[in-house]
């Protein structure tokens, strides 16, 4: 990540340094994290990178191997992690990420807390939303995951914005030390009902609380429980729906009003103004879109409610 320190400007214009960690974009669903280091080489089907042609060139840089192949060094925004990740546990994605950092009202110098750190995903958001002066306390009650999600946050640059700490909230709730402290909460639990009551101990007045839960069940649960100290609650199903935009020719025979759509061919040869006026009048170009094929489906319910006040 790059760096969002106080004293460093967050600047995704800047060079690449050794050390640096980029996402390596060879297609648009193949990508990889590397960390660049002098002496380091990358080997695949495009050729071989060296490291060292990569330091000082800007991200967003195509670059070239010894074959003549090519990819593109990203800056790993939290987006991009997102994406390429190592999958501990199932994640958020863009869609339900966004709609959690804007409906938990997340900006900078909040103090957020999370339980279920899980691969990190949300805690990435959530720790540049609330840079350069907030904070992400997040925890999860398993110890290896939750070092390595340490590590992660470490090698993405974001070590000073977030803590990781082993707990189990469904069990023991929150830490006391917490108490009155938070401006946001989010539970990723089986049993999110379970921690609530600890939940609205940490909050701030009219701090806002998000449960994440894959079935209605728990939802129906957690709603029966929210009712008692929580205000203005809602529950959202976000699913995203992609399309794809291609340009077809619609080529016609001679007095058939009805034409056929087909793809454009990658490479055409060149033709001479004559025929190029010649075919206009049987064919013409139309843009078409259609919804993806690799569209998600369900991924869960986002449930929020906001902390009453006490007059």
């Amino acid at each position: 990540m790059i760096s969002t320190s106080s004293s460093q400007t967050l600047s995704l214009q800047r060079r690449i340094r050794d050390g640096d960690l980029v996402i390596v974009y060879e297609r648009h669903d193949q990508m990889k994290p590397i960390k660049v280091t002098q002496s380091g080489v990358l080997q695949n089907r495009f050729g071989v990178f060296k490291h060292s042609d990569w330091i000082g060139k800007p991200f967003g840089s195509k670059v070239f191997s010894n074959k003549n192949g090519f990819v593109y060094l990203l800056a790993p925004t939290p987006e991009l992690w997102t994406l390429v990740l190592s999958h501990r546990t199932q994640i958020l994605y863009v869609a339900d990420i966004s709609f959690v950092v804007m409906y938990l009202e997340v900006v900078p110098g909040c103090v957020v807390l999370e339980s279920g750190t899980g691969s990190g995903s949300l805690t990435t958001s959530l720790a540049r939303a609330v840079a350069p002066s907030g904070h992400v306390y997040t925890f999860d009650f398993h110890e290896q995951r939750a070092a390595s999600a340490r590590e992660d946050f470490e090698k993405t640059g974001l070590g000073h914005l977030v803590t990781v700490g082993v707990r189990d909230i469904q069990g023991e709730g929150f830490p006391e030390t917490f108490s009155g402290m938070a401006d946001s909460v989010f539970l990723d639990l089986p049993q999110p009902w379970l921690a609530i009551l600890s939940a609205g101990k940490m909050l701030k007045s009219d701090g806002v609380l998000c449960s994440f839960s894959p079935c209605i069940e728990q939802v129906q649960r957690s709603c029966e429980t929210l009712r008692s100290k929580f205000t203005d609650i809602r529950t959202f199903e976000v699913l995203l729906r992609t399309y794809e935009v291609k340009e077809l020719r619609r080529a016609s025979c001679q007095g058939d009003d009805s034409g056929s759509l087909r793809p454009l061919p990658c490479k055409r040869r060149q033709r001479s103004h004559e025929e190029s006026n010649a075919s206009e009048a049987s064919s013409s170009a139309m843009i078409m879109a259609k919804p993806s094929a690799e569209a998600r489906g369900h991924t869960g319910y986002l449930t929020f409610a906001r902390l009453k006040c006490i007059s």
